[in-house]
């Protein structure tokens, strides 16, 4: 029941703020204490809103955008999750590839996005790439990182007891690195969904970061706030659901 009432104060708090927040942002840009044209107003914001809901544009845009960063995100999660698994096996191989990993690993992604785009076309398959190269490098090191943390003495008695180094790997190094990996999970939510929109200013008919770089390109500050506004609450659903994954998975997990 504590932790009941905590999450209703903290809750009731970043409601508060938020009000706050919007109520000062409109009272100032409604006495011209701040330029419209330059930040927009939270009324406009919100008719831009409700005009993308009427025509449809917003429910399409979301749609293919949605649809971009999940693959990526999948993908770029699988692959380098199963890599840096695999890579406790071998510390010999995973010093080698170390110096490759953080080379892509430092690479801006939008760098990458002409190359991709050029190599992959315009439609789906180069803005899932984005994603996937913006989330992979990411989950590789933290699944490596949790696979490499486990606590020697439970090797030593695994060892001692006669287990494999597969057993030792499925029953100890696997569980052990579930929390780093869910770890990397959240924060690849945000990078999956940066490489998808990167995708989509380059080239893009349609999808949240066209519609961003289209209003942009027309000084339509309120829309690109709305578009920008949209693609924060598809940030945070994809983040519960990645929580909730993991309350499913791993209930033995302190509560976040």
């Amino acid at each position: 029941m504590g932790t009941l009432r905590q999450n209703a104060a903290i809750l009731a708090c970043q409601v508060a703020l938020a009000v706050v927040f919007l109520a000062a942002w409109q009272f100032a840009t409604a006495h011209a204490a701040v330029s419209t044209f330059l930040f927009g107003s939270p009324s406009a914001i919100w008719d831009s809103v409700r005009s993308t809901v009427e025509d449809g544009s917003l429910a399409r845009d979301v749609g293919v955008t949605a649809l971009e960063t999940f693959l990526g995100f999948l993908i770029g999660n699988v692959v380098g999750m199963v890599i840096g698994l695999l890579l406790w096996y071998s510390r010999f191989i995973a010093r080698v590839i170390e110096p490759f990993v953080l080379a892509l690993g430092s690479i801006p992604i939008i760098a990458l996005a002409p190359v991709v785009i050029i190599w992959l076309g315009t439609g789906l398959a180069s803005k899932v790439a984005m994603s996937t190269l913006s989330v992979v490098v990411v989950a590789l090191v933290t699944a490596y990182k949790g696979a490499t943390s486990v606590d020697a003495d439970y090797l030593t008695l695994l060892r001692a007891l006669g287990a494999s180094k597969n057993q030792i790997f499925r029953k100890l190094i696997i569980p052990v690195a579930m929390t780093d990996i869910f770890a990397g999970l959240r924060l690849s939510v945000g990078f999956a969904l940066v490489g998808a929109i990167v995708g989509e200013f380059i080239s893009s008919s349609e999808g949240l970061g066209h519609a961003i770089f289209k209003a942009g390109s027309l000084y339509m500050i309120s829309a690109v706030f709305a578009a920008l506004l949209v693609t924060i609450a598809l940030a945070l659903c994809m983040t519960a659901i990645v929580g909730r994954l993991e309350r499913m998975l791993m209930p033995w997990s302190e509560p976040r």
